[in-house]
């Protein structure tokens, strides 16, 4: 069945009867999950004035209604898992069991920020000054624009709308066109849980529409997740008019494997970190960083672990690897590539289209061995099942190619050594490091963000996300 969508704006489906544009199914493209209308510059100025108009009485609403109204979303979204994640898993091309996992991630998202909401607290200090009192609050700073990418599709809206709202904010976001369908499931459960008309408006479409959040005078704040480009642009348009800015813009996140380490796991955890999920994870293990001594092994098994990998539609329950989100991606996993072969890579394994029941955007699993630094598959995210592996002598020459390039979101180190482990965690430069584990995978309770060009602003998630979602009030008084 093609879902026909609308706009959410002051608690108002609207905008359905223009619904034109198409969501497809990448596991078989003769089927459209969704229509949904293309949003206009004139549809963003409706959802922020709902919003400024909900947020003054949303924000001083007692912190127990904000609480109340996140958890019951939570438990919504666990209720209804089977059924959003299949829906996930139709539209974005994530397995069943990703797509379940995605979603549950979302439920406790929002039952995390519940109990957020009652813990925004200040501090009391001793004035410099006698017969003085300080104090400090935190308070909500307004309308949040919201401009979330298509890998994670109700996962990033849950992370970003539920501190927003925690904290008595409100939200105009706008999702990926390429997965509008499970958003607006998501935005459908938060109306219905009794969110205030104006708290929670989404506007659909394609990059005009966000555009127009980045360029609103109205929208005092503003949290994107996609390519660097378009963070770019989206983090200029929010400056120049002094607006808050938080921008999460990927990574070429590597995966450093030294001599001393088990061969096996080193081998499970490249395998889990560069082609689960498709390799569409803004965290992939995209580029593996293996020291001489065990080079050859490890690419021979990595290799042969990923022919293993079976690629297939995302309800099939024996398919281990999921087709491309989109066309578009799909062709540039394949150029990619191809890129890497003609600048001097060896394609071990994949690099073509993979055969399926359904026509979709299927890819096997590709491994390129042989690369150096310089070439465009280990300095460019190409964002699907694509893996290049540099050899290098030692631990140092690791360590420096690591920290090479613009991005700095995830890295992760293979070792026996406490040594290099421990080196590692201190030079390497990103924001998150793992240690014998996927560079891919985060919990939901901690901060989120990288370094250099990965990431601009505060940090998301967990109990970092107060700074970004809150403002801070100094409040002096005397006799």
């Amino acid at each position: 069945m093609t879902l026909k969508l609308g706009h959410l704006i002051n608690g108002e489906r609207i905008g359905a009867e223009g619904a034109t544009l198409e969501s497809l199914n990448p596991s078989n493209t003769d089927e459209v999950v969704a229509l949904f209308p293309a949003g206009d510059a004139a549809a963003v100025d409706a959802a922020v004035a709902a919003a400024r108009a909900a947020q003054p009485g949303w924000a001083n609403a007692s912190p127990e209604v904000r609480a109340d109204l996140l958890d019951k979303v939570a438990a919504t979204i666990m209720a209804r898992a089977a059924e959003l994640g299949e829906l996930l898993a139709r539209e974005e091309g994530k397995t069943r069991a990703e797509g379940m996992g995605e979603v549950m991630r979302a439920a406790r998202i929002f039952r995390y920020f519940g109990g957020e909401a009652l813990r925004r607290h200040g501090q009391t200090l001793e004035s410099t000054r006698p017969g003085l009192d300080v104090a400090t609050y935190r308070e909500a700073v307004g309308v949040y624009g919201l401009i979330t990418p298509w890998n994670f599709p109700i996962a990033i809206p849950a992370w970003k709308s539920a501190p927003a709202l925690a904290f008595g904010n409100t939200v105009v976001i706008k999702p990926a066109n390429v997965t509008p369908a499970i958003a607006s499931a998501l935005a459908d459960i938060i109306m219905e849980c009794g969110a205030p008309p104006g708290v929670f408006n989404m506007v659909l479409g394609q990059g005009q529409v966000g555009a127009a959040i980045a360029d609103h005078p109205g929208v005092d704040a503003i949290s994107f997740t996609g390519s660097q480009g378009v963070g770019t642009k989206v983090g200029m348009a929010a400056m120049a008019r002094q607006a808050r800015v938080q921008l999460e813009m990927g990574g070429k996140n590597p995966l450093v494997v030294l001599a001393d380490a088990d061969l096996d796991k080193a081998v499970a955890i490249a395998l889990d970190g560069g082609f689960f999920q498709t390799g569409q994870r803004c965290t992939a293990s995209s580029r593996v960083i293996v020291e001489d001594a065990i080079h050859d092994r490890f690419v021979a098994a990595l290799a042969e672990k990923a022919k293993g990998l079976r690629v297939g539609a995302a309800l099939d329950p024996e398919t281990q690897v999921g087709p491309a989100a989109s066309e578009a991606q799909f062709e540039q996993n394949l150029r990619y590539a191809k890129i890497a072969v003609d600048e001097g890579g060896r394609c071990v394994t994949g690099g073509d289209p993979a055969k399926a029941a359904t026509p979709g955007y299927y890819m096997t699993p590709t491994l390129i061995a042989d690369t150096n630094p310089d070439m465009r598959i280990n300095k460019e995210e190409v964002f699907g099942p694509v893996v290049s592996t540099v050899r290098v002598k030692d631990y140092d020459a690791a360590l420096d190619l690591a920290n090479a390039g613009e991005f700095g979101l995830s890295s992760g180190i293979v070792t026996n050594s406490q040594k290099h482990a421990r080196h590692f965690r201190k030079h390497v430069r990103a924001g998150m490091v793992m240690v014998n584990l996927p560079t891919a995978g985060v919990d939901y309770h901690v901060p989120f963000g990288g370094t250099r060009k990965s990431s601009y602003g505060a940090r998301e998630q967990g109990f970092a996300a107060v700074e970004f979602y809150t403002q801070i009030k100094t409040v002096y008084t005397g006799d």
